[in-house]
């Protein structure tokens, strides 16, 4: 059965696969993330020797010692390591103070944390053998695991809004419809990018088959390619890619963010580019523990927006991207913790508009009530 839900996953998945281009931004390179592992304690038995008196003190000594070694044994079965995954980039941002802090023997709860990814489907099959408990993933991503296991997943909080920046090189682009009549390079294709970007630009009454050219880009790099070559270029990129492209192309510059753009219309969600999520038996079997992750999960973000310099130095030792690069792309990457309600209503409308866009791209249908963890 394992067999046949992995194959189904990863054939969604190869759809997917251009998700990640918004979720890590294409960072300069990948980071190995610390694990955190326990050691076992041993209990030495007491030897007996040969009167009688001693036989019995000793008899006595080794049951106490057994029962001490059966409370220790229990008492290490009743601790719970939480395995946690994620996207390098900002949908794991938000995670790095908690990725030092269990470095460090800070939190309450035992954590390990499996090396982060560029690729979006890398941790579909561990969500699915049990291999990881919670995971950082793209939105729609989480809602294709989730339809694809029936129900095997759940959505525990949003942590990242919309990283889409719109960049040029000139002054020319203040406004969407200045985008009419402009070739715009862009990433991804057949993924949330482009049912973003389309829903953007037909809501403020731009025909974006017809009204400019949308030119595909495979990744950033080739999406860099051309606007170092053409002095009037007008590109969609995520961050921090954004932010690494303006330190190789100096008058490059941020005309829109298509976050606030999205927020003008007051259509009742956001651009949810990133959640986590959990394995739905962790979750029925573990409630204590996930408690304790989503506390200091918040805390761990909060982290981010109050201390951004130290988060961005955690940034690159735990994901990779500079430290320089990560403290100036921060503002920009709308790192944010949703839960429960507000998780849901952000959520389930965005999945709900790329679900018009192409149903394939949330697997098929919209996920049912169960898939809002803590949601009524």
């Amino acid at each position: 059965m394992k067999r046949k839900i992995m194959g189904i996953l990863l054939a969604a998945v190869m759809v997917m696969q251009a998700v990640s281009g918004c979720g890590t931004g294409s960072a300069e390179s990948e980071s190995e993330s610390q694990s955190v592992q326990s050691e076992d304690t041993q209990n030495d038995g007491t030897q007996a020797d040969s009167t009688l008196d001693e036989d019995t003190q000793a008899a006595d000594t080794q049951d106490s010692d057994t029962q001490d070694a059966q409370g220790s044994e229990d008492s290490s079965d009743e601790t719970v390591t939480v395995r946690v995954g994620g996207l390098s980039g900002p949908t794991s941002m938000g995670l790095v103070k908690l990725m030092e802090d269990s470095a460090n023997g800070e939190t309450e709860n035992t954590y390990e944390f499996a090396e982060l990814s560029s690729d979006s489907s890398a941790f579909v099959t561990p969500l699915a053998t049990g291999e990881i408990d919670i995971a950082a993933v793209p939105s729609n991503l989480a809602s294709v695991i989730y339809n694809n296991t029936d129900g095997g997943v759940q959505v525990i909080a949003v942590n990242v809004l919309g990283v889409l920046n719109i960049v040029q090189r000139g002054e020319q682009i203040t406004e969407l419809s200045d985008l009419v009549g402009k070739t715009i390079y862009a990433t991804g294709e057949g993924a949330t990018p482009e049912y973003t970007l389309r829903y953007l630009l037909t809501q403020n009454g731009i025909d974006p088959d017809n009204d400019l050219t949308i030119q595909w880009c495979s990744d950033t790099t080739e999406a860099l390619s051309y606007i170092t070559a053409d002095e009037n270029a007008v590109a969609m990129l995520p961050q921090p890619f954004v932010t690494v492209a303006q330190s190789k192309v100096d008058d490059l510059t941020v005309a829109i963010d298509l976050n606030d753009e999205w927020a003008k219309l007051d259509n009742g969600c956001e651009i949810v580019t990133g959640v986590l999520v959990v394995r739905t038996e962790f979750a029925e079997e573990h409630p204590d523990e996930l408690a304790v992750f989503l506390a200091e999960y918040e805390e761990s973000v909060a982290y981010t927006e109050d201390e951004p310099e130290e988060a961005a130095a955690l940034i690159e030792k735990y994901i990779g991207v500079s430290e320089a690069v990560a403290l100036a792309a921060l503002p920009s990457c709308h790192i944010t913790y949703l839960v429960g309600d507000e998780m849901r209503s952000a959520l389930e409308g965005y999945l709900q508009i790329i679900y018009d866009e192409n149903a394939a791209s949330v697997g098929g249908s919209m996920p049912g009530d169960k898939f809002y963890y803590g949601c009524d």
